[in-house]
């Protein structure tokens, strides 16, 4: 199956690379048809399943072919005398779907299960006949399949087939494999329904089928479907982007020789590759017209170039960029930096000297199949010892038992949690929606080692409530990276994150977290919480911070000396220096010196400006001033404890200032005489030692 076909119409299902030379192109939609017209001998394999076997055997040449015997036969005798609405035999849908996926190289359970899965729901089939005949594995398969399919497709029901789906799909990914399979289908013999049931389902296909195909990475299909659903819902631009590829097809095409001269500087590099046109399909050329306006005969389709072992991408790299006029802006590392739905590649353009600019995509042929069929290509997830299809796994043994698909994306795993939550179709319908919209996704790592997968752009909360559940409702902050962030900060591709929780039980999240909560998880537990709140949802939970009061040391230098004469010293209130501090020294206005610490961002700021450096030293004596601040949980008698700790350590409490909570957070500032400057390290580490105290730092 082509992921970048040129014409939808002609739907070239089987991919050039992956068919073994001199196999035939395959039509799917007249396929099962023509098949049926040929004999159907009962001791050997049908022949209308004969392409199927053929395609899967390129993927799987010791595949067991009379398991998909046996599925045929009872397909085909089950749904006899049954007719599609186009006229033709039933058995040619589960037929098509079949074919569709043994192109992309599913594992033989899957398409077993595949040519039986509307057996149970539209013939007299049970699920215990295909249990006794297949074993557990596609009974399992066929049965998520159904459930998906019992729902009416009534615009009403929709959501709630969709939330069927997705927990069906989250127990195994093959269910979703076929799923996609039958709509593609379906999408192709559309024709024969009214335009407003076609504009509909065609709706539906591009809100959620279509970026559930992006994010399993099942690309082969995800294109097609694209281009089904444009000819649909947009006849005017399909038109108007099939009149462009029409006359694109009678000029002379650049990518071919551009192609030639790619073989030949890989061969003299002695890189082994193969380097293939790839033609773009409906939807992406009317993007990149939209885009870049007139469009010049490159623009029309991509060149591929597959290679062996993950260096040779990277050395392909090199001579494309050494031989070629590279764009630097184009290129892109997915081998690095893998997409969520399991894509890598090396993406790049080179300009010939003609003035061309071609997209180039590197990648291994492993990369390749997966790039085309995603999780189909991951094969059995539940895969025994034995390649017997129907062998009972460990995980199907007790069918009341549930299972988790371990090649199930992180993604899907956050869908399935909110789902349950959510508290209606119409909101799970939108939520769902606005979630699949989301098309880049982050890692981040916990204080714990573990990691949590999140949409690009999500923050602190959402995080939260990824960990946490609805514990999170207690969250007062997080550190990112070791620094102390509000909840609100957004969070970048592989952060670490530790989020704080309050003591206090009682805690719970403001209206405005919903401004920064981005995953559905977290808004819906938010809007739950508040809505059962209704009291603290009207209340404003964010006070205004004061402006920080740092009392800082001018009128003297204490034991900093400045190798000035009668000089006044004056010690930072910024960064407050004490021994043995590394210091500099600068001249102000009055002929003072200020005294910073070399890490001081001022010490930058007052060489920038020209301020004269003076040379500056501590006296023997020990004795100090700093200025700390301690952030904590709101409690009460914190302050008194504090300053409780601080008064065991010998330290004279000079000034301090507690500024107004904020998201429960207190911040309090102490300007304190200490005998000894050796003596720090141990009162920082008993003001954190204080309950409710998360953290201690110099000013």
């Amino acid at each position: 199956m082509s992921a970048e076909a040129t014409n939808p119409e002609a739907h070239p299902e089987a991919r050039p690379e992956l068919r073994r030379r001199g196999r035939s192109r395959l039509d799917l939609r007249r396929l099962g048809r023509a098949a049926l017209l040929g004999p159907t001998s009962r001791d050997r394999l049908p022949d209308a399943i004969g392409h199927v076997a053929e395609a899967h055997r390129a993927h799987h040449p010791d595949a067991d072919m009379s398991i998909l015997r046996r599925a045929y036969l009872l397909a085909e005798s089950s749904h006899r005398g049954q007719m599609r609405k186009s006229g033709e035999p039933y058995i040619t849908h589960p037929l098509a779907v079949t074919l569709i996926l043994a192109e992309l190289g599913a594992e033989t359970t899957t398409l077993t299960a595949s040519l039986l899965h509307d057996t149970v729901e539209d013939t007299d089939v049970t699920l215990d006949q295909v249990r006794a005949e297949f074993g557990d594995e596609v009974c399992f398969i066929v049965d998520g399949v159904t459930k998906v399919e019992k729902i009416d497709y009534g615009a009403a029901a929709e959501p709630e087939t969709f939330r069927k789906m997705l927990v069906a799909t989250g127990n195994d990914v093959r269910v979703m494999s076929i799923k996609l399979a039958d709509r593609l289908h379906n999408m192709r013999t559309l024709g024969v329904m009214r335009p407003e049931k076609q504009a509909r389902i065609a709706k539906v296909t591009r809100d959620v089928l279509i970026p559930l195909a992006e994010r399993l990475g099942v690309q082969a299909l995800k294109t097609e479907l694209e281009d089904l659903v444009f000819a649909i819902l947009h006849p005017e631009e399909y038109e108007g982007t099939r009149a462009l590829i029409a006359a694109h097809a009678g000029e002379r095409d650049p990518l071919p020789g551009i192609a030639d001269s790619v073989r030949t500087v890989l061969r003299e590099a002695g890189i082994g590759a193969e380097v293939q046109v790839r033609p773009r399909h409906f939807v992406s050329v009317h993007r990149i017209a939209r885009s870049r306006g007139e469009l010049r005969g490159s623009d029309f389709g991509r060149i591929l170039v597959l290679v062996g072992e993950n260096a040779d991408c990277y050395a392909v790299l090199g001579e494309l960029h050494t031989c070629f006029t590279p764009v630097v802006s184009e290129f892109k590392d997915f081998i690095a930096t893998p997409k969520f739905n399991l894509y890598q590649s090396l993406h790049t353009a080179v300009a010939t000297p003609e003035g061309y600019v071609a997209e180039v995509i590197v990648r291994t042929r492993q990369m390749h199949r997966v790039a085309e069929a995603g999780v189909v290509a991951l094969g059995n997830p539940y895969a025994t010892a034995t390649p017997d299809a129907t062998a009972t796994p460990d995980a199907a043994a007790d069918p009341d038992e549930e299972r988790v698909d371990p090649t199930r994306p992180g993604w899907l795993s956050r869908l399935l949690d909110w789902q349950q939550s959510a508290p209606d179709p119409d909101t799970f319908w939108t939520v769902l929606r606005a979630e699949l919209a989301q098309d880049r996704e982050i890692t981040v790592f916990r204080a714990d080692g573990g990691t949590l997968g999140l949409p690009a752009g999500a923050s602190c909360i959402d995080a939260a409530y990824a960990q946490h559940g609805e514990a999170a409702h207690g969250c007062i902050g997080a550190r990112v990276n070791g620094r102390l962030t509000s909840l609100s900060s957004p969070l970048s591709d592989g952060d670490t994150v530790q989020l704080l929780l309050a003591q206090d039980a009682s805690s719970g999240p403001s209206a405005e977290w919903l401004d920064h909560a981005r995953t559905p998880a977290a808004r819906i537990a938010i809007s739950r919480w508040l809505e059962s709140h209704p009291d603290r949802a009207m209340a404003t939970t964010t006070a205004a911070r004061a402006p920080l009061s740092v009392v800082g040391v001018r009128g003297g230098g204490a034991n900093a000396v400045a190798d000035l004469p009668d000089a006044t010293v004056r010690l930072a209130g910024c960064c407050t220096p004490v021994p043995p501090d590394a210091v500099a020294g600068f001249l102000v206005r009055g002929g003072a010196v200020t005294v910073h610490r070399i890490q001081c961002a001022a010490v930058a700021q007052m060489r920038a400006v020209g301020r004269t450096s003076v040379a500056v030293h501590w006296r023997a004596t020990a004795d100090c001033r700093v200025t700390l601040l301690a952030e904590s949980f709101g409690r009460p008698h914190l302050l008194a404890d504090l300053t409780e700790a601080i008064a065991r350590e010998g330290v004279e409490v000079v000034s301090a200032t507690v500024e107004p909570p904020v998201e429960g957070r207190v911040r309090h500032t102490y300007t304190l005489q200490l005998p000894d400057a050796a003596g720090l390290p141990a009162l920082m580490r008993a003001m954190r030692d204080v309950p409710g105290v998360y953290d201690v730092s110099r000013a």
